[in-house]
Parts: structure tokens; C-alpha cells; sequence
């Protein structure tokens, strides 16, 4: 609309001029040379229009051929670069399909027809990976390097040829220059930030994480940084104990549930005389995640406290957060130590249906401190090497007595608190009883051979269920009664891993007696050692 409005007013001014000169009407006239030419001043002004319109017609025509050679060179440039786009558009799709031979071809007439253009070094250097021909990709690669606006593109090219040649000194220098020409890139501080993990140096570490904030989420920074903080500390702590300290304390505030940090924070503090503190930042781990090393740490805040002292200070935690196997499992470790047997037994109890290996195990240490009953000890010892495991340490495979910060395949913060096979799904029902009665302690000693003998050598999967009911029956100081079959006895083949030679395994399956147990006192006793 506005155009419109332009071009009529345009218009109306024009034919104003034009009305404006007829008005006024006058004459020109030129002499030169002897000649003397009269006209209206209309003719004349046509005449001047028409002059200048054929001198710009003549120097159009001159000019276009003086650029005439430039043209026809502009054109086959033009042309050229073309068939240079669509070679390498025909090389990057035969990339992604995988044909090695178009996309060889391809790289060699991009270059021919495009060199230097960045898209063809890329090409080459694409199809000279997907050859195999690592010089003449990392010759394409160091080509971006020189030009600004592939530069990064070829730092990251050469980055991952080094790792694919193992040579961890020229991958490390591409990725600090990387780093140094754009601190927020991520694969660049990554690997510098890994590089500085494998070498234990955690000072550059942090520092390098520093430089890769901008690029992280303020959750995975945090965690990051308290990570590495806690590294730190456990590196200085027979160095420096007041940088230990301080370092893990910043760890605890940016990740409380870091339980390395938490764990050695109450330690430190404890060190110090600050106990108060030090049972905060444990009770506040615990609470998040119950672990052996916070429980082990907030039982010594004192040192110099007697067993019984550690017992009651457990068992004040166990009841801040009822109902968890580590809680029982602590205050179990604690009584022992107090000798409080009952106290041990009783928190344990829970969990003698279905034991995992550190309750059985522990259940062991009970039997022998208390009794010195070898045959128990043994018992509960067999009942460790069948019953399913215990969180540790975990990462890549591989389960570590303590936490490291690095996994073996240089991984931060790699290590898991939990099952090791517990990603892999393997899980089988351990082969339990109902705890004996205590009154019938003798009778289920003599039983227990016969019953290990059973499930153990004899697996037929037909036997268990109308046998182990007469035996459960026994075990409950009612023979004869009639009692439910064991439920999911299945399968009774998941042995475990070989102990060696000393442990009996070995030899040969023990017949199952025809013959009730005997009832004399000595023979039960000598049966114990059998």
C-alpha cells in the first residue's frame, strides 16, 4: 500500500514538472562551428535525456567486454564448485552407508575440484579413517587445524587418532590446546580432566573441572567437585591434615551423600574434638545411605570410649532409622565386640531366614566367641558360602575392598555401593531351615549332616520335598508331626565357587544312615566330628 501511495506521488510530481515547463514556454538555441541550432526548451531536455541514456547504453556494452574474460572465469568457478559440492555430498552419504569405494572416489574428486574447501578435508579425512589410512587423516586433520573455522574439528580428529594409536602424551597436548582455544568444550575438558584423574593429580583436576563449569549442570558439577575434593583429602591425609580437612568438609556440603566423604569428614572431625559436628554429618549420611564405613566412623567419634560406650552409641543410630539390615548389622559387630551376645543374636534374628554372607559370617564369630562350638561355626560358615551376597564396591566390573575415585577404565566416580551381579540378574534362593529350637540343640547337630548330605550330594529335584518336611519336623522337636515342604527348593545345584582343597568338598558323598541318629550322649558328641 505504501508503494502505491509512493509511486502516485511520484507520478503527480513528474506531470506537475511537465505542466510546470509547458506553462512557461521558451526556446534554446546552440551555436558551434559555425552552426546554429533553435529548439523549444521541451525538445531540448528530450534530446539531453536521450543522450545520456545512449551513453549509458555505449558504456555498458564497452564494460561488459572488458569483464567479459572475468565472467567466463567466474562462471567455470562457479561450475567447478558445484561439482565440488556434489562430490562431497555423494562422499558423506556413501560414509553413512559404508561404501568405502564411492566415498574414496568422492574424497579424491572433492579435493580435486575443492581443495582446501573445509567440507572436503573432512571427507578425506573421514574416508581415510573408514580405509584405515591414519596418515592421511591426520595430514586432513592438521590441514583444519590451520584454518579458523575448522580448527576444532581438527583438534577433535587428531585427539582421536592418538587414542586410537595409544599415544596418551599427543592426546592429552591436542586436548589442552583444545581447551585453551574454547574452555567450554566438553570433549576437551574431559579428557584433560581424565587425563589428570589416571595421573592422581587432583589439584589439576579441579581446576580443570573449573574451566568446564560454564558446559556442566550444576548437580554433576557439584558431585564432580566433591568427588575429587574427597580424592584430595584421602591423598593428603598423612600429609596435611588441616588441607584433608578442610578439603572433605567442602565435599560434604556439596554432596552429603557421599558417603567416602561423610565417612572421613567424621573422622577428621572426631580427630579435632568436634564430635557434635561429626555425628551431624554422619547421622545426616546414614539417613541418605546407610553404609559399614559411616557406621564404623560414627562408632569411634570418641577415642578411648569402651565397647560398651560404641554398643549404646550404635544402637542410638540403629534406632534413629528402624528396620535396616546395616543398622542390625552394626549394633550386631558392636555387641560382639561388648561381648553382649544376646544383643548381637537379638539384632541379628531378623535375618536368619534368608542371610546374606556378612550376617552369616557374623552369626559365625558369635557361635565361636561365645561357645567356641566349631561345629556351629562351621555351620553357619557353610551358610556363608551359600547364601547371596553383599553390596560392594563395584565399577566396570571389578569390586574393590574400599572406594576409589577413578575406575579401572578411568572412569570418575565409578564406584557403586551394591550388588556386583546385580546388573546381570543373578539371583538364586539360598537353601535355608527354620532356626532350631533352642532346647533340641544336640538332636539338630546330629541333623544337620544328614540333611547337608541330602540337598547337597543327592540333587534329584524329586527327593527334597516329602524328605525335607520329615526332617523340618524333626528339627522342631516333633517327630512325626506334619509339616509344609520347603517351599522353592530349586534348583539344589547352584554350588559355589571352588574353596580349595582343605574344605571337604571334595570327598565322597555320605550315605544317608538307614538308622536313626544315635541317642548316646558320647556318640552325639563324637557325630559333631565326623
Amino acid at each position: 500500500m505504501i508503494r502505491v501511495v509512493l509511486f502516485l506521488l511520484s507520478v503527480a510530481v513528474i506531470a506537475a514538472g511537465f505542466v510546470w515547463v509547458a506553462d512557461r514556454p521558451g526556446d534554446v538555441a546552440i551555436t558551434w562551428m559555425g552552426y546554429r541550432i533553435e529548439t523549444s526548451l521541451m525538445v531540448a531536455a528530450f534530446a539531453v535525456a536521450a543522450l545520456v541514456l545512449a551513453l549509458m547504453l555505449a558504456w555498458s556494452v564497452v564494460r561488459g567486454i572488458l569483464r567479459s574474460p572475468e565472467q567466463v572465469s567466474l562462471f567455470f568457478r562457479h561450475r567447478r564448485a558445484m561439482k565440488g559440492y556434489l562430490a562431497i555430498t555423494r562422499g558423506l552419504i556413501a560414509i553413512g552407508a559404508g561404501d568405502l569405494r564411492i566415498a574414496r572416489k568422492s574424497a579424491d574428486e572433492a579435493a580435486r575440484l575443492s581443495p582446501g574447501d573445509p567440507l572436503a578435508l573432512l571427507l578425506t579425512a573421514q574416508s581415510a579413517q573408514m580405509e584405515g589410512d591414519r596418515g592421511t587423516a591426520e595430514r586432513a586433520f592438521r590441514a583444519m587445524t590451520e584454518r579458523d573455522d575448522t580448527k576444532l574439528l581438527g583438534l577433535r580428529g587428531l585427539y582421536i587418532e592418538a587414542q586410537r594409536r595409544g599415544d596418551a602424551h599427543a592426546a592429552r597436548m591436542v586436548a589442552e590446546q583444545a581447551a585453551k582455544a574454547q574452555p567450554s568444550l566438553a570433549w576437551a575438558g574431559q579428557a584433560v580432566l581424565d587425563d589428570h584423574c589416571t595421573a592422581a593429580d587432583w589439584a589439576g583436576a579441579l581446576s580443570a573441572l573449573d574451566h568446564m563449569k560454564s558446559g556442566l549442570e550444576k548437580a554433576d558439577y557439584r558431585r564432580k567437585r566433591a568427588v575429587l575434593l574427597t580424592a584430595r583429602a584421602l591423598a593428603l591425609a598423612d600429609i596435611e591434615r588441616d588441607a584433608s580437612r578442610s578439603a572433605v568438609l567442602e565435599a560434604v556440603k556439596l554432596a552429603p551423600d557421599l558417603v567416602p566423604a561423610a565417612a572421613l569428614a567424621g573422622r577428621r572431625l572426631a580427630e579435632t574434638g568436634e564430635q557434635r559436628k561429626a555425628g551431624k554429618i554422619l547421622i545426616a549420611a546414614w539417613k541418605i545411605n546407610p553404609h559399614p564405613d559411616i557406621a564404623e566412623a560414627y562408632a569411634n567419634l570418641r577415642f578411648g570410649d569402651t565397647a560398651r560406650i560404641r554398643l549404646a552409641r550404635m544402637q542410638t543410630l540403629a534406632d534413629k532409622f528402624p528396620g535396616q539390615r546395616e543398622g542390625a548389622i552394626a549394633v550386631a559387630r558392636a555387641a560382639l565386640d561388648a561381648r553382649e551376645f544376646g544383643v548381637a543374636r537379638a539384632g541379628l534374628a531378623p535375618y536368619l531366614l534368608a542371610p546374606t554372607r556378612r550376617v552369616a559370617t557374623l552369626m559365625a564369630e558369635i557361635e565361636e566367641a561365645e561357645h567356641g562350638d566349631e561345629g556351629r561355626v562351621r555351620e553357619w560358615m557353610g551358610r556363608a558360602m551359600r547364601a547371596s551376597g553383599d553390596p560392594a564396591w563395584t565399577a566396570d566390573g571389578v569390586v574393590s575392598d574400599s572406594w576409589l575415585p577413578v575406575s579401572p577404565n578411568g572412569r570418575l566416580d565409578g564406584y557403586e555401593w551394591k550388588l556386583p551381579l546385580a546388573e546381570i540378574g543373578v539371583s538364586r534362593p539360598a537353601i535355608e531351615f527354620a532356626p532350631p529350637d533352642a532346647t533340641n540343640e544336640a538332636r539338630v547337630a546330629d541333623l544337620k549332616t544328614q540333611v547337608a548330605s541330602e540337598f547337597v550330594t543327592r540333587p534329584e529335584p524329586e527327593r527334597p520335598a516329602r524328605k525335607s518336611a520329615k526332617l523340618a519336623a524333626k528339627l522342631a522337636g516333633k517327630p512325626g508331626a506334619k509339616t509344609k515342604p520347603v517351599d522353592a527348593v530349586i534348583p539344589l545345584v547352584h554350588a559355589p565357587d571352588d574353596p580349595g582343597l582343605d574344605s571337604g568338598l571334595d570327598r565322597d558323598p555320605v550315605p544317608e544312615p538307614s538308622t536313626p541318629p544315635p541317642r548316646d550322649a558320647w556318640q552325639r558328641i563324637m557325630q559333631l566330628f565326623r
